[in-house]
């Protein structure tokens, strides 16, 4: 049997932070593991509620169900379209002023056969416990799937819980018959880490865990040779040169040659790579999407300028460019660090992604 040491169980200790990408360490504020810790009841569920919606990338369909009469169910998670008929996960959210133990667990299993037993749903293949600290009694439990079992069933026996007492006898059988042959193992915790994971790919990340940004780094020079990545977006200008100038500035060998083209084209890669800095920076410091709001807040408005009438691509590109610069953008943490020069680069983003083009004749 396993030893029941609720009573002096202690928290397990957050593990380290290991900092890289989006995942950055400001001093100064608290990090997002420790200010979940700190939630109260009624905020670690505002916390779920936020963090539930990233789990549907991983099911067919997620519903949360909560509240009085749900069974045992906080957040039934779908594998099939046969839903709680077929396979599905049972996520249990408990927030208490200490850590989550076998105590506490127990009567949410018992919760769980009785209601299986009554019909309310099919035991689903895993029950997911989460809560902002684990108890090292339960994460000890837990590992021993079989000797967990055995405990459950030696409690069963003399449990005065009215979830099991208020059954009948044939079903208070029956749920000692679904326990005996039922494989502990499907009962586990997620990991706040994993959890909070999960939670940064949400919109409500960067609401609730704002933190203030670090400096931004120095705006990327363009190479002097052109990249592989600049390909679409450079064509699409040669494309205006062409179209203005002829064959003195079709190419990059004679748009290097030619001062107008020349100059104009400079402007142009000063630009592209300033977004692009932004964008390398918003892959590191921000969550994910960031980046793309800004592309597509620019977007949203520069392309019913384009899709207007111009007397030349030249014409389009430089009204594009100049709306660009008044476009107001969504507010977020990223927003504040945009520059007007990245706003013109952000079009030739748009340009070379083929979601903007200047001459109506251009090459698609």
């Amino acid at each position: 049997m396993l030893e029941d040491d609720d009573e002096a169980d202690s928290a397990v200790p957050p593990p380290k932070l290991m900092l890289s990408g989006a995942q950055l360490h400001f001093p100064s504020l608290p990090s997002p593991k420790k200010m979940v810790f700190a939630y109260d009841p009624d905020e670690f569920e505002e916390f779920v509620k936020e963090w539930v919606p990233a789990l549907r990338t991983r099911y067919v369909r997620v519903e949360r169900h909560g509240g009085s009469g749900d069974h045992g169910v906080d957040v039934a998670a779908y594998l099939t379209r046969q839903a709680m008929e077929g396979e599905w996960h049972n996520y249990q959210c408990k927030h208490y002023g200490d850590a989550l133990t076998w105590s506490k667990a127990a009567p949410e299993i018992r919760k769980l056969f009785a209601a299986v037993v009554q019909g309310h749903y099919t035991l689903p293949s895993r029950y997911i416990f989460t809560a902002p600290i684990i108890g090292r009694s339960l994460a000890r439990q837990f590992a021993k799937p079989s000797q967990t079992r055995a405990k459950f069933l030696d409690e069963l026996a003399t449990i005065s819980d009215t979830v099991i007492t208020s059954l009948e006898p044939a079903q208070r059988q029956a749920v000692l018959d679904l326990a005996t042959n039922t494989d502990f193992s499907m009962f586990e915790t997620i990991d706040m880490d994993d959890m909070l994971d999960l939670h940064r790919t949400t919109r409500h990340w960067a609401e609730r865990f704002s933190q203030p940004l670090p400096a931004r780094p120095q705006i990327m020079k363009p190479p002097s040779e052109h990249t592989p990545d600049e390909t679409r977006y450079v064509k699409k200008l040669l494309d205006v040169y062409q179209e203005l100038w002829g064959d003195k500035a079709d190419t990059l060998e004679r748009a290097a040659e030619h001062p107008q083209a020349r100059d104009h084209l400079n402007r142009q890669r000063e630009a592209f790579y300033s977004a692009e800095s932004l964008r390398l920076f918003a892959r590191d410091a921000t969550p994910e999407g960031h980046f793309q709001a800004i592309l597509d807040d620019v977007h949203t408005i520069v392309v019913e300028v384009a899709a207007g009438q111009h007397p030349n691509g030249w014409e389009r590109l430089t009204a594009v460019l100049t709306a660009a610069g008044q476009v107001a953008l969504t507010e977020t943490i990223l927003a504040k660090q945009v520059r007007p020069l990245d706003r013109k680069g952000v079009c030739h983003h748009l340009a070379n992604d083929d979601r903007l083009t200047w001459c109506q004749g251009g090459h698609a």
